[in-house]
Formats: structure tokens, sequence, C-alpha cells
């Protein structure tokens, strides 16, 4: 009995110490893994000379994975084809590089892989890592460095290509429409500061392109484009500003189709105000024909009344100089029918009440327009204003604070372009007092005696309120203005046209120039902030 009394105290205690010993030895994950992954070796070694090889094999001291290694990795020169690196999406110690294209003569070569080399455990990236070997007997050294701007907006572009071409007797600016750059670089997602390394002395092109296909090659429907003005030397201590726009394209028409059956639809590109369309066709007596444009969308309405009695109808169409003709087969489709909405109900003081239509409006009878307060007294000073091209009308009168308004439009108030009437229509809008806004006054010190535009602007870009000025204005107002956040944003109207003009590489001419205030602007009701903005222009 004392003999099993004793072995169940053994027994006990040994189970205590296991799951004491089980506590102290739970691991409690210690401090996290923060150093990024290590090279090791490279076969041949990074920096070799002499190259002759199709394979390169990169080992490291831990194991690794390639993130994103399509956006990250950039290789100066390009190759065509491209090389085949592993690993893709599993771990391991090295980095396999398998060249499948010709390597050029004494040429050196970067592969910089950016934040794609990082440990398999924490994913701590080998930042900016870069294997470099030249197939002649000296590693090129020298490099171009800059920052990269939005020509309009605050912030420019994530990854953002940069590129160099030689400016030698092959070289010309359409160059950059169909041959890939000799270097290039990217600024990732991280910064919008370059660092174009391993370049060779001689004289280059610099442009910068938000490469949509990565294909490094400028597509002007779809790519942002930067370039410096002149062809820089290297070796240079200059640090480079690019900026990037938009260019506007050539006019160019498409194919039309048939929307309804007196509205014929022309997909267009670029700027549509040099768009001209004319009917060939038979025309009937009393026959009237109008061009619309809405602003954001990519197609050109050509409304024409009466109803042609035809099967099919030929255009010319004149854009950038260029004259086509095309035939369109019609089908029996509806008419269509009108709709009229308030662009806000909202109605900013002092500002014109706008309705926005589905057909053109061509003509308003006032006298069967009413506009009634909440006290039941009616405005009977206001004029109405048509904008047919834009499918739009505005009403004009006397707006009071704190005050609603009930707009009625009687039977036959509206005539559309097909000289269809308009059923009663009905419309409410609501005024705030001046104290739910706030004002903004700015002057620009320094200006240089030129037409300045000043925006008001959202962290986006959209543009809120806007003043044009004349030559040699240096103070702007603001009033009424919605509480919120906003940016001043300035552009520097060279050729006094009232808006902002972008570049074109071709021309090599340079966007308008656009400043910002470099605080943002927290408007709130009643409040009224006046600011000083040093330009510091010639």
């Amino acid at each position: 009995m004392f003999r099993k009394g004793l072995q169940l105290v053994i027994v006990s205690l040994l189970l205590l110490v296991v799951v004491n010993c089980a506590k102290r030895g739970t691991p409690t994950g210690g401090p996290k893994d923060v150093t990024p992954p290590v090279l090791v070796s490279a076969d041949p070694p990074n920096y070799s000379t002499n190259f002759e090889g199709d394979e390169v094999r990169i080992y490291f001291d831990e194991y690794i994975k390639l993130k994103d290694l399509n956006k990250n990795l950039i290789v100066s020169p390009p190759m065509d084809p491209k090389a085949s690196i592993t690993p893709m999406g599993s771990a391991s110690r090295f980095i396999d590089i398998k060249l499948v294209d010709t390597l050029l003569e004494n040429t050196t070569y970067v592969f910089n892989f950016g934040e794609s080399v990082t440990d398999n455990n924490e994913g701590n990236p080998f930042s900016f890592f870069k294997y470099v070997f030249s197939t002649g007997d000296y590693i090129d050294s020298l490099k171009v460095v800059g920052v990269i701007r939005d020509a309009l907006l605050q912030e420019a572009d994530n990854y953002v290509t940069v590129m160099l071409y030689e400016a030698d007797s092959t070289y010309s600016d359409s160059i950059i429409y169909k041959e890939v750059p000799r270097y290039i670089t990217n600024t990732l997602d991280s910064s919008n500061v370059f660092e174009i390394t391993n370049v060779k002395a001689g004289r280059y092109k610099l442009a910068a392109l938000k490469d949509a296909d990565n294909n490094y090659t400028f597509q002007p429907a779809k790519d942002k484009i930067a370039f410096y003005d002149t062809f820089i030397e290297v070796p240079s201590d200059s640090v480079y500003v690019l900026n990037l726009f938009t260019e506007v394209l050539d006019a160019e028409v498409s194919r039309p189709k048939q929307a309804s059956a007196q509205r014929i639809t022309f997909p267009y590109k670029g700027n549509p105000d040099s768009v001209k369309i004319d009917l060939l066709s038979a025309r009937p007596e009393g026959f009237k024909s109008l061009v619309t444009y809405k602003r954001g969308q990519d197609s050109l309405q050509y409304w024409f009344a009466p109803k042609i009695e035809t099967d099919s109808l030929v255009f010319k169409t004149l854009a950038n100089k260029k004259v086509d003709t095309t035939f369109l087969r019609l089908r029996n489709l509806k008419r269509d029918t009108l709709q009229v909405s308030a662009v806000s109900t909202s109605l900013v003081l002092e500002e014109d009440f706008m309705l926005n239509s589905t057909i053109p409006i061509v003509a308003a009878d006032s006298s069967k327009i009413k506009i009634q307060r909440s006290d039941s007294t009616y405005i009977t000073d206001f004029k109405t204003q048509l904008f047919p091209e834009k499918l739009q009308l505005s009403l004009k009168f006397d707006t009071e604070e704190k005050q609603s308004y009930e707009i009625v439009m009687l039977p036959d108030a509206l005539t559309d372009f097909y000289g269809n009437k308009s059923d009663t229509l009905s419309f409410r809008a609501t005024t705030k007092e001046y104290s739910d806004y706030g004002e903004f006054d700015i002057t620009l010190q320094g200006a240089a005696e030129v037409q300045h535009i000043v925006q008001l602007v959202t962290e986006k870009g959209d543009v809120k309120r806007e003043q044009i000025g004349v030559v040699g204005q240096k103070e702007f107002k603001f009033d009424r203005i919605e509480p919120g956040t906003y940016f001043a944003r300035i552009i520097v109207d060279l050729n006094a046209n009232g808006k902002y003009d972008t570049g074109s590489y071709l021309k090599q001419r340079q966007p308008e120039e656009v400043l910002y205030y470099p605080s943002k602007l927290d408007i709130r009701s009643g409040w009224y902030p006046k600011e000083t903005f040093i330009l510091n222009q010639e």
C-alpha cells in the first residue's frame, strides 16, 4: 500500500514537472524580425565585366520571395525578349536570371529589383537591390537624378518610368513613340525622386512616362508624358525637374452610330470644338441640325429634324484638317423624349438656377414660368438663358437668404429641338444664410504682369470655384464658398485665353505653369481668411 502511494506521489511530481516545463517552453514570439535579406554571393559576381554568359544566380542569407516583380523590376537597357526570372510565388534562397535576348557590346546592364525582394517570413524588403554587369571591360558609373511632378495636380503618379535616349545621329523626337530607351528607371510608389544609374558619358534626351502598358513607348491616348526642354550632358550635377502632363489629342472622329430616330452619335478623340459635321444626303425642306456636347462624354450628338425618309445617310466630317466621308444605314428607332431636371436643389446665393435637358431646348416662354417664394409672393423679374449645345438652360433672379422657391413651368413653357412642347414641370430650390458660407481672399505678391487664373479645388483636383483675372490683377476674392477643405491653384495663363493649356511633346511645348498655395484652406462658415502668396515670378 505504501509502495502504491509512493508511486502515485512520484507520478504526480513528474506530471507537475512536465507541465511546468511545458509552460516555460511555450514560445513567446520574441522580437519581430525587421532585418531585410542580405546578399551572400552571385555567380557571376555583382558588377562583373566582360560578361558572356546567359544565366545568373544570386544567393541570399535567408529564404526570399519576389513580390510584385512586374511592377518593381526595371532592366536597363530593356531586353526583348525579357529575361526569365525565378522563383515566382515560392520561397527560395536564390534568384535565377536566364537571359534570352542578345546582349549589346560594351554595355552596362542593370537589373533594379525595386522593392520586390523580400524575406519569406516578415516580408522585409531588400530595397532597390541591383544586379549590375557589363559586356565590356568597365562598368559605367555616372548617374542622372531629378524629381517628377504633375503639371496640374498636387501629387504626381507613382510608378513613373524615366528614360534617357542617346542624342546621336539616329535620334529624332519621334523615337519615343516607337523605340525603347537605352537607360530607364522607375520612381516606384514611395517617392517622386528618380535616379538613373550606371550611365555612360554623353548627350541625352530626358523624358518620363506614366506608362499604362509598360512598353516604354509613348502612347498619347493612354500615357502622361514629361520631358526636359533641352538635351542634357552627362556627367552633370543638375537636378532635373520633369512635369507630367496629358496631351490633348488631335481631333479624330470615328464611325457614327444611330442613337434614336433623329439623333446620330459621333465618337471622337481630342478637342470637340475643332470637329465639323455636315450631312451630304438630300435634305427635306425646313431641315435643321444641331451638334451638342457634354463634358465627360466621348461622343458628339448630331440632332436633325424633320425625319428624313431614307434608308441611309452620308456625312462629311472634318477633324484635324482631315476630311472623311461616312455612310450610315438607318434603323427604325424611337425618337427621344424630353426630360428636364435641376442640376441642384441647393441654390447658391446670387447664382443661376441651372437645368439639364435630354433634348436641346430652343425656346422658353417666360410668361408660362412662375417663381414663387415661401411666403407665396411671386418673382416677376427674371431672365431665362438657353444653352442648347450643352443641353442646359438657366433661370436668373434675385435670391434671398434662407429662402425657398418653387419654380413651375406651365404646359408649353419650353420648346425642344423637335418642336415639341413641355408638359407641366415643377422644381424646388432653397438658399442658405450668408453666414453659412465662408470667404477667401488671396493676393499674388511678386506675380508677373500676365494673366492668372485662380481656382479653388478639392484634394483630387476637382474645380469648385474659379476666377479668371486680367493682366496685372493681383487680388482675388471668393465669397459664398461652401464650407470644406480646398486648395488654391494658380494657373499662369500666358496666352490669356482663360483656360489651362497643356503641353505637346512633338511641338516641344511645356504645359502652362501651375502653382499651389502651400497650405490647405479650411473654409468654415463665417470665416473670412486673407492670404498672401509670394510667387517670385519674373
